[in-house]
């Protein structure tokens, strides 16, 4: 038999709900086998700016490329980052 789950406390701060989860087994509070599956298909991933200094012919060749592809440079300087790192990371 389930006993009885304890109430969430009100928080103060993101802050102090963070310190509470930390030190505090969600199982106590929350019963999970009546929780839904939640999906958020329109986030985005979090970007920095970077700059990067490239030799001019590298990125004349990285433009003339991307213009054959009919995609902008920087989209796919990131596809090719973004390939050479799953090959790296599967393959060290």
């Amino acid at each position: 038999m389930n006993k009885p789950k304890k109430k969430i406390p009100e928080f103060r701060s993101e802050k102090e709900e963070k310190v509470f989860w930390a030190s505090h087994d969600s199982t106590d509070y929350v019963d999970w086998s009546k929780a839904n599956r939640a999906t958020f298909s329109n986030l985005r991933p979090s970007m920095q700016s970077i700059s990067i200094r490239l030799p001019q012919s590298m990125l004349a060749m990285l433009k003339t490329l991307a213009n054959k592809k009919d995609v902008p440079y920087q989209s796919l300087l990131k596809v090719f980052l973004a390939e050479r790192l799953q090959r790296e990371l599967r393959h060290p």
